[in-house]
């Protein structure tokens, strides 16, 4: 089921292509994993959870040293025992140990779904679930159920995933903090006096801090990157049109995507083949049709970054001395393990990042949309219902009140020059630089600024644009630590559907360098 109209999916579609269950209240999430909590869960366990990949907890519910019932049970003592100080999660799932259960004798029984069979994971809390309310994080969507799940959701579920709860996120996906006014402020568990990044935040506070074991964000100028970054891990921005946002509750349709969060390149490859391939829902996936390998995780090469081309954009690394420092040491691991690396300019680089974001025009009317396929019950049917409710975060108001001033997409001239020419300039500048050096990628900070302390204001550059500008993909991974231990991130941005050759590059790196660490949590 289509959660947009036709001609509004199709309009922004057209330049792309061209260029009852219910969930644990908000506010006692902590508390209601604490209800499941059990002491014995921790005692019987034979193997150790924290930082496992996906594969390694799935050879451990295949050889019986562990069940999905005991892994969503030891989530659960996490988030009872450590969320209240970092406050990533909106709601839990109150029948994922009941939904364990049954994976557990299916597996018993033979039947294995797929790859994530048993392994529960966080969604965003702007993905639709058919039995937990999706809310975008806003006091005016508390409780609204979807009449059916995202098609990213419904795609986990038939590789046997458990959705563990829903995240908290900057509301509405507006901002880099991760506060709004359902789910409040999430803090950076590798220092909880400041942000986590965002708008993912509370999905990257989550996977970092082992209360679950993936993760999905959506991303419109950086919002699965950033919060990667911050929280030292991996996050894959897809290629437009590779994955559908059918079912998200959108910010800007020409930039939205939705992507895995994780711990390691692995685990994000895992969730890609989950979630990658053809929707007819989102008619820009067409684009994927062909272009989707067997599996992702063939490319997962140690000698991945042998003879690779690499393009380094000086341009994009801003001022922190402590940011360039890593990068700088992050470029000599690469050229260790036998890449080859550039010092480019990008064509157009300044005009292509002058370009603002397409949400100040595109929100309205696709939230509208999108409020629209909830049905008559839903609380809100409009931003002008939203606005008038005054059930949002303070912060949002202005915001939110410029969109719902917008009158029309088709009659813009502003919006229709930057959407006729900003994807065309953003897609050939950067494809002159990787055709005049053969490049496999181009790498620069993920963010060029450290998270910063709550209360104050949280930049990260505009390096996070190129990938949304173009519909290139792009990958976040671990590169280091500040010199107070707060995690630095490294973007590589690839061609089109050239999502394989980022996985092989990143997971080469990863292996030579080891340079995640988790969060001590107190």
């Amino acid at each position: 089921m289509g959660k947009w109209s036709k001609k509004s999916i199709s309009f922004v579609t057209s330049f792309i292509l061209a260029g009852s269950l219910l969930a644990v209240p908000v506010g006692s999430t902590a508390e209601a994993a604490a209800t499941h909590a059990s002491p014995i869960a921790k005692s019987v366990l034979s193997v150790k959870i924290e930082d496992a990949t996906i594969s390694e907890l799935e050879r451990s519910m295949e050889t019986g040293k562990l069940t999905s019932e005991q892994l969503v049970q030891f989530y659960l003592d996490r988030i009872a025992e450590y969320d209240n100080s970092i406050n990533s999660i909106i709601s839990i799932n109150k029948d994922a140990l009941a939904e364990a259960k049954q994976l557990d004798q299916e597996r018993k029984a033979g039947k294995v779904r797929g790859a994530l069979h048993g392994i529960p994971v966080i969604l965003k809390d702007n993905f639709d679930t058919y039995d937990m309310p999706t809310t975008a994080g806003s006091l005016s969507l508390e409780g609204s159920i979807p009449l059916d799940d995202a098609y990213q959701t419904k795609k986990l579920r038939e590789e046997g995933a458990i959705i563990l709860g829903k995240a908290n996120l900057h509301e509405f996906a507006f901002g880099f903090e991760t506060i709004s006014s359902l789910g409040g402020q999430t803090y950076n568990p590798y220092d909880t006096t400041r942000y986590p990044g965002g708008s993912s935040g509370g999905t990257a506070a989550a996977v970092t801090s082992n209360f679950v074991t993936v993760g999905l964000g959506t991303d419109t100028g950086g919002s699965i990157r950033i919060p990667s970054s911050f929280n030292d891990l991996v996050g894959i921005r897809p290629t437009m049109g590779l994955a559908s946002r059918d079912g998200i509750i959108p910010l800007a349709l020409s930039q939205d995507v939705g992507g895995p969060i994780a711990r390691t390149v692995e685990d994000a490859a895992i969730v890609l083949d989950a979630i990658a391939g053809y929707d007819p829902a989102d008619p820009v996936t067409e684009a994927s049709i062909g272009k989707v390998p067997q599996t992702y995780t063939h490319y997962l090469k140690k000698n991945g970054l042998k003879k690779a081309r690499i393009g380094v954009v000086r341009a994009l690394f801003g001022n922190d001395p402590q940011i360039n420092k890593v990068m700088d040491q992050a470029i000599e691991d690469m050229k260790e393990q036998g890449a080859e690396v550039y010092e480019v300019t990008i064509p157009n680089l300044n005009e292509i990042l002058a370009y603002p974001s397409l949400s100040g025009f595109e929100f309205k009317f696709q939230l509208n949309d999108y409020l629209a396929s909830l049905g008559p019950n839903a609380p809100v049917h409009s931003l002008t219902d939203i606005i008038n409710s005054g059930l949002f975060h303070p912060s949002l108001k202005s915001g939110l009140i410029a969109r719902n001033n917008k009158v029309s997409l088709d009659n813009d001239p502003e919006y229709l020059r930057i959407i006729t020419n900003r994807p065309k300039l953003s897609k050939e500048s950067l494809m002159t630089t990787f055709n005049e050096y053969g490049l496999d990628a181009l790498v620069y900070p993920t963010s060029n600024a450290l998270p910063a302390v709550v209360g104050s204001g949280q930049g990260a550059g505009n390096a996070n644009r190129l990938s949304p500008f173009s519909g290139f993909p792009a990958i976040s991974v671990p590169a280091g630590f500040s010199d107070s231990g707060l995690p630095i991130g490294m973007e590589l941005l690839g061609k089109a559907f050239d999502e394989s050759t980022l996985i092989k590059l990143a997971y080469s790196y990863q292996e030579a360098t080891n340079n995640r660490k988790a969060p001590v949590l107190k």
